[in-house]
């Protein structure tokens, strides 16, 4: 009787006693650890090919491009059909692609143009992975329990992503005379995405109701007007239009020199080379994961509160990289990463959660898919500049976008729609 009750109360052990919640998150988080290996690898092989930043930055920005010209796309889609068999078809290509990479390698055949082209290809997939991934939980967990579902999910998903970093490092830095350790990497991705395509086949859930299906595919409407109602929903909405501005260019500023600056960082700078990219990726995911952690644990903040943690996270990413650009301590680096990690896990899981609870399910795939686009749209050009910027002066990477964050953050202060959100957010906790 005890364990009940405490099932009961407890919103994250009612989360867990779902089977198809439990399936999604084991398959979610095991993909999320592979991928963490070929998230070091990949910047790595770049840069034993090619010695160049800017070939480093053209190859994840080749990777963002197609992924965000495709994410309002997937969005619409995973408005209308199963976002489990979008998630389904897409971790089986990417099975196939990590483990065409493995073996590419292993042979000595790998090629830097062989790279642009597996950056493409992975970037479309993920086009319509991360609307799919981002509409499937509220469909198999109660509205009641979304937060908590959200924090378990994401939570496990940061705690791959610290381990992750660490090891792949590790491995890659013992064969670092090879690209065997490489190619290791992406045979353990591969394998994650088997894994998770074959927990997502388990599942019974993650579809469209059938009434909602017939509603949508009735209307005759295309994918086209569809993404166009999704759009004018988010621009007369205060909030979100106000919030998608500030993702955009936070990420943009942020995104390319923490995936281009901190490997280049790390090969230039600091001693221990692979190891050190992987612990400090490492020390931001683990970051990330003690946030979501507090997320779900601390109850909800209110309007007043959340606006004020927006505007010194914004200030906090600004201050980091400022220092970056001149530490060359790896240790004062992870510290310095994992701090601001909490922040941004912390404020993801809230932020997110909120949109899913006041967005209707109808239109959760576009409104997603759009709040995603803010966070990924402008990081290739982020990734491209980041590249070029760093070939030229490592430090004035980082000092500009933590410059501009800085003044980001000045800029959200003075804008009335900064009280809209706070107030749109006190409701919502109200409720």
């Amino acid at each position: 009787m005890t364990t009940l009750d405490q099932k009961g109360n407890n919103p994250m052990l009612r989360v867990l006693s779902i089977s198809d919640f439990r399936l999604l998150w084991a398959g979610g988080s095991i993909s999320m650890l592979g991928s963490q290996f070929s998230l070091i690898a990949l910047p790595w092989l770049v840069l034993q090919l090619t010695g160049d930043p800017l070939a480093l930055g053209l190859v994840l920005a080749i990777g963002g491009i197609p992924r965000a010209m495709f994410m309002l796309v997937g969005g619409a889609i995973s408005d209308r059909f199963s976002p489990r068999a979008i998630l389904l078809a897409c971790d089986w290509a990417n099975f196939g692609l990590s483990g065409l990479a493995a073996a590419l390698i292993l042979s000595g055949s790998m090629q830097v143009w062989m790279l642009y082209l597996f950056a493409l290809v992975t970037g479309l997939l993920a086009g319509f992975v991360i609307p799919a991934a981002n509409t499937i939980i509220p469909l198999i967990v109660p509205e009641e329990d979304l937060h908590a579902g959200n924090s378990v999910s994401g939570g496990s998903g940061q705690l791959a992503s610290f381990v992750g970093p660490a090891v792949a490092g590790i491995v890659i830095g013992v064969y670092a005379q090879s690209a065997f350790g490489i190619a290791i990497a992406f045979a353990i991705d591969a394998l994650s995405f088997a894994i998770s395509a074959l927990a997502l086949g388990a599942m019974r859930g993650g579809r469209r109701p059938q009434t909602t299906a017939a509603e949508v595919s009735g209307t005759g409407e295309s994918i086209w007007k569809s993404i166009g109602g999704g759009i004018r929903y988010l621009v007369n909405h205060d909030g979100l239009r106000f919030m998608f501005v500030i993702m955009a260019a936070a990420n943009f500023l942020f995104t390319g020199p923490l995936l281009v600056g901190i490997p280049v960082l790390a090969d230039q700078r600091l001693v221990e080379g692979a190891r050190a990219f992987g612990f400090l990726m490492t020390a931001y995911a683990g970051g990330n994961f003690a946030g979501l952690l507090l997320a779900g644990i601390l109850p909800k903040p209110n309007g007043r509160t959340l606006s004020t943690v927006i505007l010194g996270l914004l200030a906090a990413f600004g201050t980091v990289l400022l220092l970056m650009g001149w530490i060359t301590s790896t240790w004062v680096d992870f510290v310095l990463l994992f701090v601001l990690g909490i922040g941004n896990g912390y404020l993801g899981i809230v932020i997110f959660t909120w949109i899913q609870q006041r967005t209707p399910k109808e239109m959760l795939g576009r409104v997603m898919s759009m709040m995603m686009l803010a966070s990924m749209g402008l990081v290739p050009l982020s990734q491209m500049l980041a590249g070029a910027i760093s070939r030229w002066n490592l430090t004035l990477l980082f000092a500009s976008a933590g410059g501009l964050i800085l003044l980001t953050a000045l800029w959200a202060v003075l804008q009335p729609a900064l009280k809209s959100l706070s107030n749109e957010m006190a409701a919502s906790s109200a409720d």
